[in-house]
């Protein structure tokens, strides 16, 4: 059975919320690990330096098996932990939510908040790009400098139609395509290839490896 990764986000958002004159700021950023996501908690703080707290939550790890969360100074669960659920909830990993929080002067109670900070992120989070994860396998296919044009074309639309990604092209003696390809479909893109370039195309299959795959 094939392997379901968490997803993760393309980049960063902003959403404010404004309850009982309490100002709420999320953001949700991807990251690459604990220590990048440090590096975003820090640069927020700086960034809103009068925000009252700066709640926290994170997942990481290509299994997401790697969660904090943190309540700065407000009741103890009642911000970190919500926000952690709202990330578990969706199967997201590599990202971080930071909430900060201006008092508007009227409590809101354990259940307020609560309701509070979850709110704010799952809100930042559906304003998200959500880019999915799977592993695949690492291709690469050596043509010559005359014929790359034309071989860029016909991959170009080969991984549009099947669960496969293309990365970056390279140039030295030949052109070294790179692809990712779902084990399903390495026997379609040998046959496909061959079919092209009657017969002359060969991949060259390397490991499997998690990657992030683009909508379509």
């Amino acid at each position: 059975m094939t392997r379901r990764y968490p997803s993760t986000i393309a980049s960063g958002v902003e959403h404010e919320i404004v309850i009982t004159k309490s100002r709420f700021v999320a953001h949700a950023v991807p990251v690459t690990g604990p220590a990048d996501a440090e590096r975003v908690i820090a640069g927020i703080r700086r960034e809103a330096w009068d925000a009252r707290h700066h709640c926290v939550a994170m997942v990481t790890g290509v299994l997401g098996d790697q969660a904090r969360s943190s309540d700065d100074g407000e009741p103890s669960g009642t911000a970190g932990v919500p926000m952690l659920e709202v990330l578990r909830r969706r199967d997201l990993t590599d990202v971080v939510v930071v909430v900060s929080r201006w008092f508007g002067g009227v409590k809101l109670g354990a259940g307020g908040l609560v309701r509070a900070y979850s709110t704010s992120a799952s809100e930042a989070l559906d304003r998200a790009t959500i880019v999915r994860r799977a592993a695949l396998t690492e291709v690469t296919i050596d043509v010559e400098h005359a014929d790359a044009g034309r071989v860029d074309n016909v991959l170009r639309d080969w991984v549009r139609h099947h669960d496969a990604t293309l990365g970056t092209t390279s140039y030295g003696q030949s052109a070294t395509f790179a692809l990712a390809v779902s084990a399903g479909d390495l026997d379609a893109l040998r046959a496909d290839l061959a079919a092209a370039s009657a017969g002359a195309l060969v991949p060259v299959v390397g490991a499997e490896t998690v990657v992030d795959v683009p909508a379509p």
